[in-house]
């Protein structure tokens, strides 16, 4: 059977997106898997320092008053990363995100980092996956009764697009689990390419980069990546300007999506009808949001959809992106209608891998009715 997936334009004909927002998760039944007291966790990625593609604030807030409408006691919630950058931790992941205006005075709910102050508060979860027995999860996000996943669709460099399944397998994950998730990455230094700026050695979180000398190199030395080190974060790829590191799989582009689908799975475990999804599919930016900066998107803005099943979301999602031309100006700007947009920006990666092994694991269906508001 089919799962329902509901969706509205971004035409106001005057009404609000923020109405807009709320006549989607009225449809997709929020109040019903809200009972009173129900501690809800909002699970949002709150943007990186510099980079403008996150949702806005005031759609949160939208949501927010709902559940608390509802008798819900919400709260914002996200998992530390395991790069560098501004949100490895608590301390510095609050001040992003009250920076990016994720402010109780702006979003009306408390933010509360999943995984703790440094990433080790986490509950083990039993899933019966291809690749793990358990998954670690954020413990907020895990004791919480009730979810909503407010997602920024876009493209990403190692799942083809970053959807649901993303915001919540990678997302939720501690930082010791994103650490599983990427084990099948090892970065590649392009010794042609390498200035010896050494900056991606400062950013590395594992010390497994060195300074190594070399003559090709005006400085008289180049990067090099510690293999044994190494445990494949990708802060060095989005950290280096040069283009000069790139991604070497340990096995295949797949494994990474099909493990993050397992954390997916744990993420929800124990949350039977009571988690629903709204992906915003707009500002649909080349690369991940846990960049320092986001680029031209590659087709124009699409709209708002809800779902009780993220598989279901995600495959509307990436169809009705595919659907569209290229923009003009964009990294993809000669594909038309119809092309493939996330091949197109990230050569070789098999998007589909990860809705395939959530459909297989029972996370959701790829089977979707498309209703239109």
């Amino acid at each position: 059977m089919a799962s329902k997936v509901w969706y509205s334009n971004l035409r106001s004909r005057q009404t609000s997106l923020l109405d807009k927002v709320e006549k989607l998760l009225n449809k997709a039944g929020l109040e019903k898997m809200i009972a009173p007291k129900d501690l809800v966790a909002i699970k949002i990625h709150f943007g990186e320092t510099g980079n403008m593609a996150y949702i806005r604030p005031p759609y949160v807030r939208r949501v927010v008053d709902m559940v608390k409408k509802f008798g819900g006691r919400p709260f914002l919630t996200d998992a530390n990363t395991l790069y560098v950058g501004t949100r490895a931790n608590s301390v510095d992941h609050l001040e992003t995100a009250i920076t990016n205006g994720f402010d109780y005075a702006v979003v009306g709910a408390p933010l509360i980092i999943a995984d703790g102050l440094t990433g080790k508060d986490y509950v083990k979860v039993p899933v019966e996956g291809k690749h793990f027995k358990e998954v670690n999860i954020g413990s907020a996000a895990h004791h919480a009764d009730a979810m909503v996943v407010m997602t920024h669709f876009k493209c990403h460099e190692l799942s083809g697009f970053g959807g649901a399944i993303k915001n919540l397998g990678m997302g939720l994950g501690s930082r010791s689990g994103k650490q599983q998730m990427h084990s099948d990455v090892l970065p590649k230094i392009k010794d042609d390419k390498c200035t010896g700026c050494n900056k991606c050695s400062k950013w590395c979180p594992a010390d497994a980069i060195e300074m190594v000398a070399w003559e090709g190199n005006k400085k008289g030395e180049k990067a090099a990546i510690l293999d044994k080190k190494c445990w494949g974060c990708g802060e060095c790829v989005v950290t280096c300007l040069f283009d000069a590191i790139t991604i070497n799989w340990r096995t295949t582009p797949e494994a990474v999506q099909e493990k993050m689908a397992e954390y997916a799975l744990g993420a929800v475990q124990g949350k039977a009808g009571k988690v629903v999804y709204l992906s915003f599919v707009m500002d649909i930016s080349p690369e991940c949001d846990c960049y320092g900066h986001n680029d031209l998107p590659v087709v124009q803005d699409l709209g708002i959809l809800a779902s009780f099943d993220p598989v279901a979301l995600d495959k509307a999602c990436a169809d009705m992106v595919n659907a569209m031309p290229a923009l003009p100006g964009s990294v993809i700007e000669d594909l038309k209608a119809g092309e493939d947009k996330f091949e197109g920006v990230h050569p070789g990666i098999h998007w589909r891998a990860q809705l395939e092994h959530a459909e297989r694991i029972g996370l959701g269906s790829m089977e979707y009715e498309l209703i239109e508001l």
